[in-house]
């Protein structure tokens, strides 16, 4: 899966906003993120939280910590 799709994923999960190393230990203990496959999962996933900052998917809402831009409807509990 895409770093910023597996971010996605876990900030829904959430629902509420997360540090980015939390997020990282998250996708990678559910095996969103293959290490094998993504390398520098560090920096994939910081470049992948800019891009969704970026393009109005998730917002920065403190030194490292994220959020969706929109909250996820129906996703607790899937």
């Amino acid at each position: 899966m895409d770093p910023l799709d597996a971010a996605v994923v876990v900030l829904g999960e959430a629902g509420e906003p997360l540090h980015w190393t939390v997020i990282q230990d998250r996708a990678l203990r559910r095996g969103l993120i293959d290490p094998f496959v993504v390398t520098d999962v560090r920096a994939r996933l910081l470049k992948a939280l800019r891009d969704g900052v970026n393009k109005g998917s998730l917002m920065r809402v403190g030194k490292g910590v994220y959020a969706l831009s929109e909250p996820a409807s129906g996703c607790a509990g899937t």
